[in-house]
């Protein structure tokens, strides 16, 4: 593995912007998932257009290469769907889950261990549920269907990234919000992933969910198998990284004197009431969910949607748009009063 330092000072600046923004928290997340708080859509959408020309810039002047996931058009929509409704319920994701823990957040805790359940039920049900996934047909980018265009590609992401910064001011009007944390930290998360893109430092994408199988095999002793194998060194890459933005939050709310030991948050209470118990499964439920769609999927939300979505890759874009119809459906069924 590359230098522990690096991918822990990565992890940390991560954990910091996402913590800026409020980005990690489950009053927002949820928010999104019933259309009342839009700073998660209007931050990744941001974040791919200013990432998409960034990173095409540096690609093609050498200092770093696609990293595109696989289309099994299966397992991008299955798991996408999952991965929305996990999410909904939950109220995090695989990245931010790890940055509330680190402010305190206990149902965070309860979501990590039961995405570590469902990483393990992954590994153990993979070979039966391959059938699902449908065909691979291979790794589709926007750099890959222009072929040996790079003036049509070039146009083409630029259009792209016009499309999706329009798009987030665009909500941003709507929603009528004056605060702009989101538009830093769009910026940030952009800058931050093309340096780890960089061969220099780390030459490889964000990511986050690959960590919860590999933690949760290597705990269990799951490892005598081809998956595990496969997901040793970007697990171990993502655990380290996840590790240096928990501790990033956690310092920070430390200074800021803003840390403190939560389970139940306001939008929680208001829509299914003060109960510890109930929070507690069904954090642990979504956090299942969650990471049993994200590898189903191949990625979650900071490894597909934003490392993915900058990359222009298909297999990234179809997760980011049936992840959100998983997200806004069941968040509009499951906190319907």
């Amino acid at each position: 593995m590359e230098n522990i330092i690096l991918i822990l000072l990565f992890g940390a600046l991560f954990g910091m912007i996402i913590q800026y923004a409020d980005l990690n928290k489950y009053n927002v997340i949820s928010g999104e998932a019933q259309l009342k708080n839009h700073t998660v859509i209007k931050t990744i959408l941001l974040t791919l257009g200013l990432g998409s020309i960034l990173l095409s810039i540096i690609i093609a002047l050498g200092f770093a290469q696609f990293h595109v996931k696989p289309f099994f058009p299966g397992g991008i929509i299955i798991g996408g769907l999952l991965f929305g409704m996990g999410m909904a319920v939950l109220g995090y994701c695989p990245g931010t889950l790890f940055v509330s823990l680190g402010e305190g957040s206990l149902d965070a805790l309860i979501g990590i261990i039961g995405g570590l359940f469902g990483g393990l039920i992954y590994t153990l049900v993979l070979p039966y549920i391959t059938s699902l996934f449908g065909a691979n047909l291979g790794k589709i980018s926007l750099f890959s269907l222009t072929g040996n265009h790079p003036a049509l590609y070039f146009i083409l992401t630029a259009i792209f990234s016009l499309f999706f910064i329009f798009i987030a001011y665009f909500i941003n009007k709507k929603e009528k919000s004056k605060n702009k944390k989101w538009i830093i930290s769009g910026i940030l998360l952009a800058v931050l992933n093309s340096i780890v893109f960089l061969t220099a430092t780390t030459n490889r994408p964000i990511g986050a969910s690959t960590s919860f199988p590999y933690l949760a095999d290597f705990l269990t002793n799951t490892t005598n198998n081809s998956y595990f194998e496969k997901i040793h060194t970007p697990g171990q890459w993502e655990l380290t990284f996840l590790f240096g933005a928990m501790a990033a939050a956690f310092i920070v709310s430390i200074i800021k004197k803003q840390f403190k030991f939560r389970l139940i948050y306001s939008n929680w209470e208001e829509q299914k009431g003060g109960s510890k118990i109930k929070r507690i499964i069904w954090a642990f439920i979504g956090g299942f969910i969650l990471i049993f769609g994200a590898r189903t999927a191949g990625g979650c939300t900071s490894g597909h949607i934003i490392s993915g979505g900058m990359q222009l890759a298909v297999s990234s874009l179809v997760f980011a748009v049936f992840m959100y119809v998983g997200l806004v459906v069941t968040g509009n069924l499951f906190y319907k009063k």
